[in-house]
């Protein structure tokens, strides 16, 4: 692997998952370390998203009059909607890059991804809100469609160590390179 390249460029990589039966075993654990990780963080980045995203309909449709409630009051709903539950820890800086979008998606991203968004949101005109939640929805198709790169190659890469187990090669690998 390319240790210069981003892990998500590796795992998309067709290289990534071909002849995985000629990939020495410490390589193979490695690979599977490397996509572990990436489904959480890009799991993490997407809740987040999500987060983001349900916060702004909500306050889409309380402008329109559809909710009498205000966000304050309607936040405890909203969060619990996305629970992940006891994994999902406190909130932490992303090691992974956000999804590549145009540059005027990327500014409305990076603002409602920002510590201090809902101080700012009762300021945000709707016209920009409404682009916001649009860059947020593509940056949430982009880390979906990350995601399921990560899941193909993960079950390759299983799928490989348990065949190695299973015959007894995973052991004879490790002898060897010894």
């Amino acid at each position: 692997m390319d240790r210069n390249r981003r892990r998500i460029d590796q795992v998309a990589d067709p290289a990534f998952v071909e002849d995985l039966d000629r990939v020495p075993m410490e390589e193979l654990r490695a690979r599977r370390r490397m996509l572990d990780e990436l489904d959480t963080e890009l799991s993490y980045y997407r809740r987040l998203l999500h987060g983001r995203m349900d916060l702004l309909a909500f306050e889409l449709r309380r402008r329109r009059g559809e909710e009498r409630r205000s966000l304050i009051e309607a936040l405890p709903e909203i969060l619990a909607e996305h629970d992940a539950g006891p994994s999902s820890g406190p909130a932490r800086e992303l090691p992974i890059a956000a999804p590549e979008l145009p540059d005027r998606g990327r500014r409305a991203v990076d603002r409602a991804l920002g510590d201090d968004f809902l101080t700012h949101l009762p300021s945000i005109a709707d016209a920009d809100l409404e682009e916001i939640q649009a860059g947020l929805a593509e940056a949430e198709r982009q880390v979906s469609e990350q995601r399921a790169l990560v899941f193909h190659a993960h079950e390759a890469v299983l799928a490989e160590l348990a065949r190695r187990y299973r015959e007894g090669l995973a052991d004879l690998d490790e002898l060897l390179s010894s």
